[in-house]
């Protein structure tokens, strides 16, 4: 490991534990408009989960007595289920990805929903958090917007944490370091990093869906419109940034569902496409996976398109720079 990643490990690695919900508050006050928090769940097919997240959140961050946070968003990608309804019911603001921005054709795919959210959220620090978790913590929302409320110089905070696949042991603790999950961080995404971008290769989790980011960072990278949109965004806040820009925090245990292994081969495809993206800024020569299932007539190909396309940096975009001046002007 790099001497600039083992000093930045002990200046910008923390437990959520490090900053008390008082702290925070106190922070918030004194920060002002800087100060403003959403929250942005990104969902497609997630009734069963998204609910307790948004009332975890609205009875321990959004009440009277502790307002950490000023907006809830659940941004639906196209669920076919009761997501936006119970999302809903529990109290977030449902916006649908095709009603943002109607004059683009939506792109299948995570980056393409957390890209659409800056247009319709005002916080001035945005925390977006995957909405399949299960037995989920408020401190998965308060421990990584901690660093942007308490360091002026923090942009950008990881969630990390242990992620086992199967439940907790009786006492809750963590499970066996076999068991844990994270394969396509493992095999893909942290040897990617550490051959090429060796000053990320302290983060834990740099697939993590739950990260907290400036929105003066946020709307100036570019994103992947697929899964690779965390290591995108980690690789290019690293050159917009700087490596002492970039933190992460210890929440706990992360439980959410886990894919089957032909979906974490699409991901992985998808992620080392970001990454060759970044390497050369140019494009793979035939950007397709082909994967087998076997079947009555024995091993029958699928051929699954790699995802390629990436959304401009939101700062680009003229209905953007309308509402953020809009914004400035009702807070002058």
């Amino acid at each position: 490991m790099l001497d600039e990643v083992e000093r930045w490990l002990e200046r910008r690695s923390w437990s959520a534990a490090d900053r008390p919900l008082s702290r925070l508050l106190a922070a918030k006050r004194s920060a002002g408009p800087a100060g403003t928090v959403t929250v942005v769940l990104p969902a497609l097919d997630e009734e069963t989960t998204v609910g307790p997240i948004v009332e975890t959140i609205r009875r321990e961050l959004m009440s009277e007595a502790v307002p950490l946070v000023d907006e809830l968003v659940v941004l639906d990608s196209g669920s076919t289920d009761r997501t936006a309804e119970v999302a809903a019911a529990a109290g977030a603001r449902v916006v649908h990805r095709d009603t943002i921005l109607p004059r683009l054709t939506p792109l299948p795919g995570k980056g393409e929903v957390l890209w659409r959210s800056l247009l319709v959220t005002s916080g001035e620090i945005v925390c977006f958090v995957d909405a399949d978790l299960r037995d989920f913590s408020a401190i998965f929302v308060s421990g990584i917007v901690g660093p942007l409320l308490t360091e002026p110089d923090v942009q950008l905070v990881k969630a990390m944490y242990d992620r086992p696949l199967g439940a907790k042991d009786e006492r809750g603790g963590r499970l066996a370091r076999g068991e844990q999950g994270g394969r396509v961080t493992e095999l893909v995404a942290r040897p990617l990093l550490n051959l090429h971008w060796p000053r990320l290769a302290g983060f834990v989790q740099p697939l993590g869906g739950e990260y907290a980011v400036r929105r003066s960072l946020l709307e100036r990278l570019s994103f992947p419109v697929g899964y690779g949109v965390e290591l995108g965004m980690l690789v290019d806040a690293l050159e917009l940034a700087g490596l002492d820009a970039l933190a992460q925090v210890d929440v706990g245990i992360r439980l959410h569902r886990h894919q089957d292994g032909q979906a974490l081969g699409r991901m992985a495809a998808t992620i080392y496409r970001t990454a060759q993206a970044r390497l050369a800024r140019g494009h793979l020569v035939r950007p397709v996976l082909t994967q087998f299932d076997r079947t009555d007539e024995g091993f029958t190909p699928t051929v699954h398109e790699v995802a390629a396309e990436e959304r401009p940096p939101m700062i680009t975009i003229p209905e953007y720079r309308v509402r953020r001046a809009a914004s400035k002007d009702q807070v002058a």
